[in-house]
């Protein structure tokens, strides 16, 4: 009786537990908690802003410094560090944060400290009499920033920031320079609709590549991009200035010099209180189209117009174009264009002051301001990538949209001729080496003034660069 008692007691027991883990199963599985995603975790997981860029520059250009003797060559060793994090989104946001440092071991330069890219450093009077490498020592705040992700499909970042809009020749950081362009304000990315990103923004300060702070204005984007295929998009925009002075020494208006002369008007006058809040709207459309595996077109076509806006100078009436294509093979690519800078009758150009202005009219940054006789230049580009190797070549032809003065009386419209050429071999995904050169040469002297033989000349210039990259 007693065994059989113990036997019933064991299976009753057994049969419990049983029961127990059978019903239990289910409800461990839906009441399992997945660990708490925290801030920290948010921090560990996120995205490194980090890199170091050496670069040696040298610039030999020909001509007299404003002290009268002649040009010195510059040579510049100078060390980009930029050291940022952005943390992964928790709760829908996201914090970024950025560092930058340049610092100069070679400072045979004129660094354009003045917040101008005219002659007069006041404060480094021993550095008149060389040419320039815009690239200051600076240490500060490149990027701080929130993003909020609570509605699906937007981005919303708030603080300074980066942007890169399209090719950039309106809206850049212009990171190839040391010292970046980075914007403070709100901006808004939208890619709710299929296919479609709608980007905007209220910016009101630049921090511009001299180090110049400039918050005398705002600048709104409307930047609507279409992606026709993954390789090609039909954007429009609109970008609206109502920034007074943007620190170019007020060269828009008059007989300004292509390359660093005074603000003067038509007659000769300075003019120092033209104001230059501008809009620009224009459409682009440009693509990669495959045809086969091999074969692909390349094509471009864009135009713009940029008139007067909030208070700005009515001479401000000039439009843009861009048209060219060409095909690639393989890993080769060649394609011819034109671009236009048009004039106002020689009284204003069309300016592009928030863009990465380097990557246009040649490297050798002859042309960062548009001379008022404006800009057309054609050019032809050959690339072609070899394993870790990118070789990249162009050639352009300079000339003016209105004639200008010539030296020792006359007119002109040719300032020039422009090749560059670089080579990139990517050593690793994290270290990055570069060779890059550009040589202008002058055609028709451009002057600034009738019968002046030394104002506003668009000196013969050659540049070398050696850059040493690391990105984490």
């Amino acid at each position: 009786m007693q065994s059989n008692s113990r036997f019933t007691l064991r299976q009753v027991c057994s049969s419990s537990l049983l029961g127990l883990a059978i019903a239990a199963m289910p409800l461990a599985h839906a009441e399992e908690v997945l660990p708490e995603y925290t801030f920290m975790d948010a921090i560990k997981t996120g995205k490194n802003l980090t890199s170091f860029r050496l670069r040696y520059e040298n610039v030999e250009q020909d001509g007299n410094a404003p002290t009268g003797s002649p040009l010195k060559d510059a040579n510049g060793l100078t060390l980009r560090s930029l050291v940022g994090w952005q943390t992964a989104p928790y709760q829908n946001f996201s914090f970024a944060g950025q560092i930058i440092d340049v610092s100069k071991f070679q400072d045979n330069f004129n660094d354009s400290t003045n917040g101008s890219l005219i002659n007069s450093v006041s404060n480094q009077p021993d550095k008149l009499d060389y040419a320039k490498i815009v690239d200051p020592d600076y240490t500060g705040i490149n990027q701080l920033f929130v993003d909020w992700t609570g509605i699906k499909n937007n981005r919303l970042r708030v603080g300074r920031q980066q942007i890169n809009l399209d090719n950039v020749r309106f809206i850049g950081d212009i990171a190839f320079r040391q010292v970046m362009q980075v914007f403070d304000g709100a901006t808004l990315l939208n890619k709710s609709l299929p296919d479609t990103e709608i980007y905007l923004g209220h910016l009101e300060r630049v921090k511009q590549i001299t180090t110049k702070l400039r918050d005398d204005g705002a600048l709104e984007i409307v930047n609507l991009k279409y992606r026709i295929s993954p390789t090609e998009s039909l954007v429009g925009y609109g970008y609206f200035s109502s920034f007074d002075d943007l620190g170019f020494g007020r060269a828009w208006f008059g007989n300004a010099a292509a390359a660093g002369g005074i603000a003067a008007g038509k007659n000769g006058n300075i003019n120092q209180n033209a104001d230059q809040g501008n809009k620009i709207i224009g459409l682009r459309l440009d693509g990669v189209h495959p045809f086969t595996p091999d074969w692909k077109g390349l094509y471009t076509a864009e135009y713009a117009k940029q008139t007067d806006y909030k208070g700005g100078d009515s001479r401000i009436d000039a439009h843009y174009y861009k048209v060219g294509g060409g095909a690639a093979y393989g890993n080769f690519a060649l394609r011819a264009d034109q671009e236009l800078l048009s004039s106002n009758n020689g009284q204003y150009a069309f300016q592009t002051p928030f863009g990465t202005n380097h990557l246009f009219q040649g490297w050798v940054d002859k042309f960062l301001t548009t001379p008022v006789e404006g800009i057309k230049d054609t050019f032809v580009t050959a690339t072609y990538k070899w394993g870790d190797f990118l070789f990249f070549a162009d050639y352009h032809v300079l000339k003016s949209d209105e004639s200008f003065n010539a030296v020792g009386g006359g007119f002109g419209d040719k300032y020039g001729k422009e090749w560059n050429a670089a080579v990139t071999y990517n050593v690793n995904p994290h270290l990055m080496t570069k060779v890059e050169y550009g040589k202008f040469t002058e055609s028709d002297q451009y002057t600034l003034l009738p019968g002046n033989n030394a104002a506003g000349r668009v000196r013969d210039t050659e540049k070398l660069w050696l850059t040493l990259m690391y990105t984490f």
